[in-house]
């Protein structure tokens, strides 16, 4: 929490002090500025002097415990001067190393009744409490310092002070000092709880949750504010403080505080409410019991963003409640302000409204309210942010969407399923989200989500209709191919993507064709490769470069390959030739070959003797022309089979031309829809793959 700068001290009206205290002040304020051109020194030197200033104040606090007018407006000045310095983190580590934490500690406490003067005066009764609660609060954000402080006793001193409201009511003049030594105890104890969950349960041990929820009932609204600021910190992560602070009966007035017109209050209540309902079930039902839905709703359209992100993250927690919560929310109004904020330039509120519509969004009846309330497009857009977790959210809302019929042809016709596809996904669940929500969709591309995507594919604007037919080549039943392809002259369009001026929409065309013709003509390994005119002899994997009954030796890059003639005549025509034939290779004891390296060669010769071999893209190219050379149809096959799944917009040019080099016919196919030289064979080739008879569904 941050703590604000100490507000002017306002003097006691006590006229015969008024001179004394006006010197006090202006010696005071003399010191502070000779610390402040300390600190603008050289650090070496300054932290002489930050250190030896420390030691004098600790010094004075040492000496300045009672009732004495003099020694109270001593104790007031020293610890308002480690307060200024705590201001400052770069020399907090010097004050605790001055020995500041247990004077600090002692003035938190009223000095000894019996020290009170023989008039009875309290002079800066509460104001030197409160500085010490002040200073000890800035030197408690640094982690390493919390556990110093507690255990020099502060927190029962902290709860005592919280305890000083009573105060209010017996010395009405004094109630503006009551309250401040009490928010600044709340705050104290909120700095030194943070993170901390051995101090969080030390001050329910001390007895703090029960008069901080009190405080919650204050008319000062900075009491108010500090005191849920504490509660919130408490709450957080520790089961047995959320318990007590619901005990204590907090939650009428925490709701009643979500209705203030005041944000930093609203703000803060919202925050221990979300903290109290995370993982506790049982809480968040007493929650939604007391009335908290509607006011969290209505801070939804708060000017204060940090009240809008902690009302939308609670209600993304109550819509895991159960079904009837989800459908209670969007019916109270919270769709429309959660799609409004995800347009937000705020990167936290875009995030949270995102995971609120995406709890919501896992309701059958709230999906189509979102998507025709505006959800779907904004949702879309935030899957190009580089912030993992407001993408995943994203994504995890639009898999819901997608699951109502109702949104299928919404999500296409706005270019979301290309949306999906092409998108860079930071975390490995965002693209396992997709992929379901792609799954999803394609699930319900029959019936009369197809009937009213042919509509659309017929009668909407341009831009439309090429969106429906790129999304149905991808996700299309190859049964309904032929319907929407030919008899909804869908393969027009594609092909009339492929002459767009747009290279974005030239490339979708291209992969939505080769979608398409892996649908209509699967290629396998098994099926490219053709029979082998000569029965096979594999040897096996146990001869693979072995020397044993070695009859022949190549030498690849200086390094050699012992084989078997009796292997490779059974292989290829090439090899029989190289034997049988009358090249000079058929006597050589060691055949050198130039041309190839030595990985390629070796996979060439594994395939040679297995009959079978792992094709990785990496070496996919050098390997194809290694078995041209080498008449190795069967590796041929393979090689095109693992280049043809990497076809791109951008490569295609060099893989046409790599088809038609080594006569790769499988590859050539791959590529044929794609090359805008030839788009009639690409129609033709289309038409004939399209039209054959379907056995499955011959007319839709």
């Amino acid at each position: 929490m941050e703590l604000k700068k100490p507000q002017d001290q306002r003097l006691p009206e006590r006229k015969g002090q008024k001179r004394k205290l006006e010197e006090e002040i202006e010696e005071e304020q003399r010191e502070i500025s000779a610390v402040e051109a300390a600190t603008a020194t050289p650090y070496g030197e300054a932290r002489k002097v930050i250190l030896n200033e420390v030691h004098t104040q600790v010094n004075i606090l040492s000496s300045a415990f009672s009732w004495n007018e003099t020694h109270r407006a001593a104790a007031k000045r020293a610890t308002h001067i480690l307060a200024e310095l705590a201001k400052n983190e770069e020399v907090v580590n010097v004050i605790v190393e001055g020995g500041a934490i247990p004077a600090l500690v002692k003035h938190l406490e009223a000095p000894p009744s019996s020290e009170i003067d023989h008039d009875n005066s309290k002079p800066f009764e509460h104001e030197v409490e409160k500085e010490s609660a002040f200073a000890l609060g800035l030197l408690a954000v640094k982690p390493e310092h919390q556990q110093i402080i507690v255990d020099a006793g502060a927190l029962s001193h902290l709860v005592s002070l919280l305890k000083r409201q009573g105060d209010v009511h017996r010395d009405i003049s004094n109630s503006r000092a009551v309250n401040s030594v009490i928010r600044r105890a709340a705050d104290a104890i909120t700095n030194l709880a943070h993170e901390n969950s051995s101090i969080k349960t030390r001050v329910r041990m001390e007895g703090g949750i029960p008069p901080l929820v009190e405080l919650l009932k204050f008319t000062d609204t900075k009491v108010q504010r500090a005191a849920a600021g504490a509660l919130r910190t408490l709450a957080f992560k520790n089961d047995e403080n959320k318990n007590q602070i619901v005990e204590c009966n907090a939650l009428p007035t925490l709701i009643l505080m979500l209705r203030s017109d005041d944000a930093a209050i609203h703000y803060e209540a919202v925050g221990v409410i979300g903290n109290l309902v995370h993982s506790s079930p049982i809480i968040k039902r007493e929650v939604l019991a007391a009335g908290a839905l509607q006011p969290v709703i209505g801070l939804l359209s708060s000017c204060c963003s940090e009240s809008q992100r902690e009302a939308a993250l609670l209600l993304g927690q109550f819509a895991a409640t159960d079904s009837d919560c989800k459908v209670h929310i969007v019916q109270r109004g919270a769709v429309r302000p959660l799609i409004e904020m995800l347009q937000s330039p705020d990167v936290q509120l875009r995030e949270m409204s995102a995971f609120a519509l995406g709890r919501l969004a896992q309701d059958t009846h709230n999906q189509a309210g979102i998507a025709h309330n505006g959800g779907l497009v904004p949702l879309l857009r935030l899957l190009d942010s580089k912030n993992g977790s407001l993408q995943h959210n994203a994504a995890f809302a639009l898999y819901g969407l997608a699951d109502n019929e109702d949104n299928v042809s919404d999500f296409i016709s706005v270019g979301g399923v290309q949306k999906l596809q092409d998108g860079e996904f930071i975390v490995q669940a965002t693209k396992d989200c997709v992929a379901k929500t792609l799954k999803r969709l394609e699930e319900k591309i029959h019936g009369r989500v197809l009937n009213h995507l042919l509509y659309l594919m017929r009668v909407a604007e341009k831009a439309v209709q090429r969106r429906v037919a790129v999304a149905l080549a991808h996700l299309c039943s190859p049964d309904d191919q032929r319907a929407i392809f030919i008899n909804n002259c869908g393969l027009d369009l594609l092909v009339g993507l492929l002459g767009s001026s747009s290279l974005k929409q030239q490339l979708d065309g291209a992969i939505a064709l080769y979608r398409l013709a892996n649908k209509a003509m699967t290629l396998s390994p098994v099926d490219a490769a053709p029979p082998s005119p000569t029965p096979q002899v594999y040897l096996g994997e146990q001869y693979v470069n072995i020397a044993t009954l070695s009859d022949v030796t190549f030498l690849v890059e200086g390094r050699q390959f012992y084989a078997h003639r009796i292997c490779l005549l059974a292989s290829s025509d090439a090899f029989r030739a190289m034997f049988d034939g009358g090249y000079r290779e058929k006597d050589a004891r060691d055949i050198e070959i130039p041309n190839i390296r030595w990985e390629v060669f070796e996979l060439m010769m594994r395939f040679i003797y297995t009959g079978s071999v792992d094709v990785t893209l990496i070496i996919a190219q050098d390997l194809l022309r290694a078995a041209d050379q080498y008449l190795l149809e069967g590796l041929k096959r393979l090689c095109e089979y693992t280049i043809a799944k990497d076809i791109t917009l951008e490569n295609i040019g060099s893989m046409y031309e790599l088809s038609e080099a080594f006569h790769a016919i499988s590859l050539r196919h791959r590529h044929s829809q794609l090359i805008q030289r030839i788009i009639p064979e690409i129609r033709n080739y289309f038409e004939k793959a399209l039209t054959k008879p379907n056995q499955h569904n011959p007319q839709l």
